[in-house]
């Protein structure tokens, strides 16, 4: 089968992590045999000019994934239009959730535009329930919904032991380094792109400073950057923090971020919207609990095996959650949250888009 990507989101020299989730998408799709390509383009005419590089190749797909619908709606409805090629949209974007609103923000002509397209598509692909929802409130509509799920790198299932997760080495009393008493701290772990809107993580500081008046036997250890990092830096020292409870790394690659979920007692979350993380189907496959919020496709992902999830917007829920998790994180059953992440894995999810394909191209 040849499946032809179209995204404006794709990684590159100049940003590797842009659209990491739709590589990974190909990637999955291709162990499965396919033969895939991908046009990647920001505008139309570059688009279709790469369209015409692949058709003087001799290369014509028999499905098409389309990743937006506005940008390259374009080329899939001509390339169903003039070669009955099927398509389908898989998508991700939070801004059809009430509590973003771009998509309703939008002109009406992009709007109408996004609906016809929609409406010619094979099937719609959103990565959780809650977004096909919110697309539906929005105005789109499609004979075939169903979810899939973005892919975690295979190393993030390696590193966890199989047995459930054992406590960690008391604070030490005596003597010692200041290094041996931060190792010894259970750790609490959030990767996020410090997107104040919808990340939250000024309320998890809060919910932080509160729980550090309490007790110090733990450490938050914050990964990532993003457009609010420096002003969520500077509120964190604005609460004047005590020595050692929070521990900032900057960008990590993902195999980096792997290391820290290896090493987490658990993975906090505190969105205030979101459709379906990938954090949080990594910090799944690393076997590791999860504190999350009660926030669009979230509660799809994590039972109560698996973690908790608390309100949005809730300091205190929060700070209860992360203590709570403290203290029973080693009552978790590690191979079990492992195995409800393995349809994450590139097998599950690549198999899953296949079987889709194959069910659009026969209809």
């Amino acid at each position: 089968m040849r499946v032809l990507f179209l995204t404006p989101w794709y990684p590159s020299e100049r940003d590797a992590m842009a659209g990491l989730f739709v590589q990974k998408h190909a990637e999955a799709v291709r162990a499965q045999g396919c033969e895939v390509r991908v046009i990647h383009s920001q505008g139309w005419r570059d688009m279709f000019a790469q369209w015409r590089t692949l058709r003087r190749e001799g290369w014509m797909p028999d499905v098409v994934q389309l990743n937006v619908i506005q940008k390259q709606g374009l080329l899939a409805l001509w390339l169903k239009k003039r070669y009955g090629i099927p398509f389908v949209i898989v998508e991700h974007w939070s801004g059809y959730l009430p509590e973003n609103g771009q998509y309703m923000r939008q002109p009406a002509v992009k709007r109408r535009f996004a609906e016809r397209v929609a409406e010619q598509a094979s099937a719609i692909l959103p990565v959780s329930n809650a977004l096909a929802k919110a697309m539906q409130d929005c105005g789109i509509r499609n004979a075939h919904w169903q979810k899939v799920y973005n892919v975690v790198d295979e190393f993030f299932f390696e590193g966890v032991e199989s047995q459930k997760g054992t406590p960690p080495a008391p604070l030490s009393e005596g003597e010692g380094s200041q290094k041996s008493k931060v190792e010894s701290r259970k750790t609490l772990l959030h990767v996020s792109c410090f997107d104040e809107k919808a990340k939250n993580v000024k309320g998890l500081l809060r919910a932080a400073k509160m729980l550090s008046e309490k007790r110090r036997d733990w450490q938050l250890v914050l990964v990532g950057t993003g457009i609010d990092y420096q002003e969520v830096r500077a509120y964190a020292e604005s609460l004047s923090f005590p020595e050692g409870i929070l521990r900032w790394t900057g960008e990590l690659t993902p195999r980096e971020v792997a290391e820290e979920m290896s090493h987490a007692d658990a993975f906090v979350l505190n969105s205030n919207y979101e459709n379906a993380p990938v954090v949080l189907s990594e910090s799944m496959a690393s076997g590791i609990p999860v504190i999350a919020t009660r926030a669009g496709g979230m509660p799809e992902m994590i039972a109560d095996e698996c973690g908790i999830l608390v309100p949005p917007r809730n300091d205190r829920a929060l700070t209860e959650a992360m203590e709570h998790m403290l203290d029973h994180h080693s009552e978790y059953d590690r191979a079990a949250i492992r195995q409800a992440g393995k349809k994450y894995s590139y097998e599950a999810v690549g198999k899953q888009l296949v079987s889709i394909y194959e069910q659009c191209i026969t209809r």
